[in-house]
This record gives C-alpha cells, sequence and structure tokens, in this order.
C-alpha cells in the first residue's frame, strides 16, 4: 500500500515538474519573441517581422497544453500547496500568452512602421524592450526558483520601465506637434511602447504570483508606479 501511495506521489510530483518547465519553456520563447521584434524595428525587416507574427500560434499552442495538464492535475484531489501551484500555473501561462501577444503586435507595427522615414525614436523604444525582456526573463528565473525576493525585486523594477515608457511618451508627442508629418510613424511608435509597458505589467503579474507560491495569501509589499502618461 505505503509503495502504491509513494509511486502515485512521485507520479504527482514529475507532472507538476514537467508543468513548470513547459511553462518557462513557454516563457523563454516569447522572451525570445520579443528580442526578436526589436530587432526587426531596428532592421526594418518585414520578411523577419512576418514570421515573428507567426510563431506566435505556438506559444498560444504551448498555453492550451498547459490548460490542459493543468485541469488533469486539479482532478487528482491536490492539496492546498499543491493547489496554490495549479492556480499560478493558469495564471502565469496567461500571461505569457498576453507577452507573446505584445511581441507579436509590436512586429506587425514595425511593417506599417518601415513605410515611413527612419525616426531617431526607435532607440527609445529599443531601450523601453530591452528592459521589459529582461523583467520578463529575471520574473521567469524567480518562478523556477520559487524566489519570493527575487520576484519583488521584478515587481519593484516596474516602476523604471514606467519612468523610460512616459519620457518616450512625452517625446513622441511633442515631435508629433511640432512636425506634422511624423504623426502617423510616430502613433506607431506609441502603440508599440504602450505594447512593451504592457509586457512589464504582466512581468509584475507574475512576480505577484510567485509571492502567491510561497506565502500564500500574506500581505504584498506595497509598491511604486510612474506612469504619467494618463496626465500628460
Amino acid at each position: 500500500m505505503n509503495q502504491m501511495h509513494d509511486h502515485i506521489v512521485k507520479s504527482y510530483d514529475d507532472e507538476q515538474r514537467r508543468l513548470l518547465e513547459e511553462i518557462l519553456r513557454m516563457g523563454h520563447m516569447a522572451a525570445a519573441q520579443l528580442d526578436a521584434a526589436l530587432d526587426v524595428v531596428e532592421r526594418r525587416d518585414d520578411k523577419a517581422a512576418e514570421r515573428i507574427v507567426a510563431n506566435d500560434e505556438a506559444i498560444d499552442a504551448i498555453e492550451r497544453a498547459i490548460d490542459h495538464d493543468v485541469m488533469r492535475l486539479a482532478l487528482r484531489g491536490p492539496m492546498a500547496r499543491d493547489l496554490r501551484i495549479i492556480l499560478a500555473a493558469l495564471k502565469v501561462s496567461a500571461d505569457i500568452e498576453r507577452i507573446g501577444d505584445y511581441a507579436a503586435n509590436v512586429a506587425k507595427r514595425s511593417t506599417a512602421l518601415n513605410l515611413s522615414p527612419p525616426l531617431p525614436h526607435t532607440r527609445g523604444l529599443d531601450a523601453l524592450g530591452r528592459l521589459a525582456a529582461q523583467q520578463v526573463r529575471d520574473v521567469l528565473d524567480a518562478y523556477r526558483d520559487l524566489d519570493a525576493d527575487a520576484a519583488q525585486r521584478v515587481r519593484n523594477r516596474d516602476a523604471e520601465l514606467d519612468t523610460l515608457y512616459t519620457g518616450l511618451f512625452r517625446e513622441l508627442l511633442t515631435y508629433m506637434m511640432e512636425d506634422a508629418r511624423a504623426i502617423t510613424p510616430c502613433t506607431h511608435l506609441l502603440f508599440m511602447a504602450k505594447n512593451l509597458e504592457r509586457i512589464g505589467d504582466h512581468a509584475t503579474n507574475i512576480a505577484e504570483n510567485v509571492w502567491f507560491l510561497v506565502h500564500g495569501e500574506e500581505q504584498l509589499p506595497p509598491r511604486e508606479k510612474r506612469d504619467a502618461t494618463n496626465s500628460a
């Protein structure tokens, strides 16, 4: 009887480990998509942008498989700790799927941006995107290691990303007011910048789920927000 119980527990642990590996694989695919999207903006490469948009389906497919695996685990009567793992897996995979979507949106917008002459503001967009990509990778490491302190650092750094976004937003608005010909390409850049800022928000969501995994319902520490674009 004990041997059968041990086998069931090991099987359940193996499934949880596979679930974690799939979520991490999905997360690193989304981060790679973001890196590639930032590169095509810089290179003005329409063909590569189309490939990034098409690759988003692979991330969506992994999310569907994760949903199926989570439901199978949930039906096996998890304990409270296991239930936290299952709930976090659902939320984290949904956040990663959105990160992939936003990366694909950046690539899609780049093809429209390429119809206009190059703008110097793409450097500011690249800096914003690189920080967002680092946030995603750092929070995936925190999730893998169940490191609530590392997750908290990611959550706190979102204010830095907000500051970069607000600065770029204001810079683009000023440029549009000074030169009407810049309105169309700057509008595309504004949407792309917003997508990158939202990626940072989803990295923060994942960080908060790591906190939940480690600490349960314990209150999250307060954090600073610096997105001032609503008042710009």
